[in-house]
């Protein structure tokens, strides 16, 4: 499969003009996808986005939810429809979305990068090409499926390489390949490039792409399907990494009439005796690609040191490193050896920031991106180490990044800080970061609700923008600070000053009660500050954040850094601002967390309790709450013994909320009350019916009623807008009821609600339940209950508590309920009574 998906991705790039782009794919959590195959692009530069949930507000989440295509052309577009994708990637770049899918399945999106087009939107032909992409991929992932294979993605992405423009300097190895056959047929001097053992001549495509790199076999794969499957002779080439580390320029072209370029017999044309194209997998087979006779000749290109290139460069005053577009290098000039500290041989082969540890700092980070995805050159300053700066210039470029180094001062303004504005800042790619790194924080605040998720979007958001590794978040209440939330620090450490109060003198208090900031470039300097304050093993910096909301004292937060650093007054001005954000948010965080705490316990004192026990009739329930938002909701079950038989009960108020909890208690009581004065099923549903018109006008609820008698199995129910209750029969048979039903509660006060009789045979197991169970974003409710159906017809003879916990087994493991989510089994077990 990740053949096709490489094929895919690099055919859609390639179609719209672009310089990367992937996959993402459904995965194995319910509502999440992943991203399966990422070209173009360092893999680790964008892990934040290997993960997306369908339901957030990205361009990949809309394309999959609704189904159709999304197009951004450029920075502008993009903020306009969603701002926060521009907040977690605020550069200059326009992107294509579209759905993968095949009749109605949906499986992924296909996502393409590209410059972007100031002014001019998506041209048609770019839409038509995506679209073509996609819906290629989703045969080829319907055809999978069909066969039984998996269309769901759960590891993490492959990377590859995309195919070079740049024109090889000489060749050095030849081989044909029958992509028929998967026959390679080799001259002695491609194994020796490639590094591998003397032994047998290649003799499959198996063979010559176990030799490379996954990310370049994959690229190198999706470049032979290409060139075999076009109309005409076309010559491409790729970039590829042989074992050593050594970057060599691979050649292919396709030879029509099965003939090599210098006109003689290609070996193996036709030959349908080949071991297959690859060594297993995905890469075993490019059959189809081409059609017999489609033979592709390749040459493989070392071009060596690369003499006249390097003697160039060594002769510049700045240092130059080549890179291709995942990050490695491929060149370095004896300048750039001497400023990075790392030989030539040290660094070729290897990932930037893996080969020079301090370019991994999350700062620097963002500048690559930036470069990647903006396809504008970028300038930092670069802290290499005590006393060395490096002014660092990015030029991306289709096939890769070139970097250009040079000694400069340190910025006085800063005299410890690891990232800061250098010379030629201005690009738009920079004065985006500069701008959005705060409006990112201020987004994913507004979807915070509790303090806890406040203080987890800080971690997220604040620590990585300016290079943060601790974090402590201390709440006042009744004149103390106690300690909210703290990451990064020794374990224990922060326990003695939670409960001090503000007439402590230590910096968290008086950046409170002063509502000034405090910045300590070094833990020497806040020792001078605080003499005798207690000091954690870490040797950084320090910033101390008044939390104010609206002139309330709501706590302090505190930012540590593992390293001596200085805080430029552009950091400063942000840190202050950001703190005002974060106080509002915890501000509204802690009154909300009081309703949410008084509306779960009337809701855990309205649901019962137990469940009543009568003979021949066995009930289990399970109630789970809603996480987004952490709100409460109006689900509610009940079982009622009435003199004419068990009643059993599951609602739905609409909204959630203390009003919804309040709603759902009074409903309770209203049907448990007219079963309890003997009302059949239907004078029971209508009272409950204009009750609630009386009580709340505009609120409505659903629910199933029904009455069983257990010594004989007669059941009589009732349905008011509610999802059709399941009836698993003796022999494991399991259907969907077909109750007529009527309209919701609450809507219209002379509604009629028809009763159905059927039996509940000894043995069988009703099952009732909310919505919250069967709906997935994205996807019918009627595939949920099917699902739902599935499971229940599956349980076997297992006792009821336990059928209820395996019901409600995945959704109890999902970390992201929109629903509370209410189920109510009952189950025959006595003998059947005449």
């Amino acid at each position: 499969m990740a053949a096709a998906l490489a094929d895919a991705t690099v055919g859609a790039i390639e179609a719209v003009g672009g310089y990367g782009g992937g996959v993402y794919l459904r995965s194995g959590t319910p509502g999440l996808l992943r991203l399966a195959v990422l070209a173009g692009l360092p893999g680790p530069l964008m892990r934040p986005w290997w993960r997306m949930h369908i339901n957030r507000p990205f361009p990949i989440a809309e394309a999959y939810r609704t189904g159709r295509p999304v197009y951004l052309a450029d920075a502008e577009d993009a903020m306009r429809r969603f701002p926060q994708l521009m907040a977690g990637l605020p550069f200059p770049f326009g992107s294509l979305y579209a759905p993968v899918g095949d009749a109605g399945d949906r499986y992924g999106v296909l996502v393409a990068l590209r410059p972007a087009t100031p002014g001019r939107p998506v041209a048609a032909a770019d839409r038509e090409r995506m679209l073509t992409a996609a819906g290629r991929l989703g045969a080829a992932l319907a055809a999978t499926a069909a066969g039984g294979g998996s269309v769901t993605w759960d590891g993490e992405p492959v990377c590859l390489q995309l195919p070079t423009a740049a024109t090889p300097p000489v060749r050095t190895a030849r081989f044909t390949w029958d992509p028929d056959t998967g026959a390679v047929h080799a001259d002695e001097e491609l194994p020796r490039l490639l590094g591998l053992a003397p032994g047998p001549p290649l003799a499959t495509a198996g063979e010559l792409l176990a030799a490379l790199p996954p990310e370049d076999a994959y690229g190198l794969w999706a470049l032979a399907h290409r060139v075999a499957a076009a109309d005409r002779t076309v010559r491409r080439r790729i970039w590829l990494r042989g074992r050593e580390g050594r970057p060599y320029l691979l050649e292919l072209d396709r030879d029509r009439d099965g003939t090599g370029d210098d006109g003689r017999d290609v070996p193996g044309a036709g030959d349908r005796d080949g071991t297959g194209a690859g060594a297993g997998g995905d890469r075993r087979d490019v059959t189809g690609a081409g059609g017999r006779g489609r033979t592709l000749t390749g040459f493989l290109v070392d071009p060596g040191s690369g003499p006249v290139v390097a003697a160039a460069g060594d002769r510049l005053p700045r240092g130059l490193v080549s890179l291709d577009r995942l990050g490695r290098i491929s060149h370095v000039s004896s300048t750039a050896e001497t400023l990075l500290g790392h030989s030539r041989t040290e660094l070729t082969g290897r990932v930037l920031w893996e080969a020079v540890e301090w370019f991994g700092r999350p700062a620097y980070e963002d500048h690559l991106r930036a470069a990647l995805l903006s396809d504008e050159p970028v300038d930092f300053l670069a802290h290499r180490d005590s006393g060395h700066w490096l002014a660092v210039s990015v030029h991306p470029g289709h096939d890769g990044l070139t970097l250009t180094l040079a000694d400069t001062d340190r910025p006085a303004y800063s005299p410890g800080a690891v990232s800061g504005a250098g010379p030629g800042i201005g690009s738009p790619a920079d004065r985006a970061g500069v701008l959005y790194r705060p409006v990112a924080l201020a987004i994913a605040l507004t979807e915070a609700v509790t303090a806890r998720q406040v203080s987890a979007v800080v971690t997220d958001e604040l620590l990585p923008a300016f290079g943060g590794r601790q974090l402590a978040i201390y709440l006042l209440d009744e004149r103390q600070l106690h300690l909210a939330w703290e990451t990064g620090f020794p374990q224990g450490f922060l326990d003695r000053f939670d409960g001090v109060g503000l007439d402590a003198r230590l910096p968290g208090v008086e950046t409170l009660t002063t509502g000034r900031p405090l910045f300590f470039e070094s833990m020497g300097k806040l020792a001078d500050a605080y003499p005798g304050i207690p000091m954690d093993a870490h040797v950084g910096a320090r910033a101390f954040l008044p939390l104010i909301a609206s002139g309330r004292r709501v706590g302090s937060c505190i930012l540590g850094f593992d390293q001596p650093r200085g805080f430029s007054p552009e950091e400063r001005t942000v840190l202050t601002a950001l703190a005002g954000l974060i106080a509002q948010a915890l501000d509204r965080a802690r009154r909300y967390d009081s309703e949410a705490a008084l509306a779960r316990g009337l809701q855990d004192a309205l649901l019962p309790h137990r469940l009543p026990r009568t003979r021949n009739l066995d009930t289990a329930a399970r109630y789970l709450p809603g996480t987004q938002g952490m709100e409460v909701g109006g689900d509610w079950y009940d079982v009622v013994v009435t003199g004419r038989g068990l009643a059993l009960v599951v609602g739905d108020v609409q909204g959630h909320g203390v009003a919804a909890a309040a709603t759902m208690g009074q409903l309770r009581s209203a049907l448990r009350a007219f079963a309890l004065q003997g009302h059949d099923p239907r004078e029971v549903v209508s009272g409950t019916n204009r009750l609630l018109i009386d009580l709340d006008p505009g609120q409505f609820a659903s629910c199933v009623y029904a009455v069983t008698d257990p010594a004989t199995g007669l059941t009589r129910a009732i349905r008011a807008g509610h999802p059709q209750p399941l009836l698993r029969h003796p022999d494991g048979r399991t259907e969907v009821l077909d109750l007529p039903g009527g309209v919701v509660l609450g809507v219209d006060p002379a509604a009629a609600y028809p009763v159905t009789e059927f039996h509940l045979p000894r043995g069988a197991t009703l099952a009732l339940y909310t919505d919250g169970l069967v709906e997935r974003p994205g996807t019918d409710i009627d595939q949920g209950v099917e699902r739902l159906r599935a499971a229940l017809a599956g349980v076997g003879r297992a006792p009821l508590a336990e059928v209820a916990d395996r019901l409600i087994g995945d959704a109890r493991q999902a970390t992201d309920r929109p629903d509370d989510i209410a189920l109510l089994l009952a189950a025959r077990t006595g003998p059947e009574e005449p």
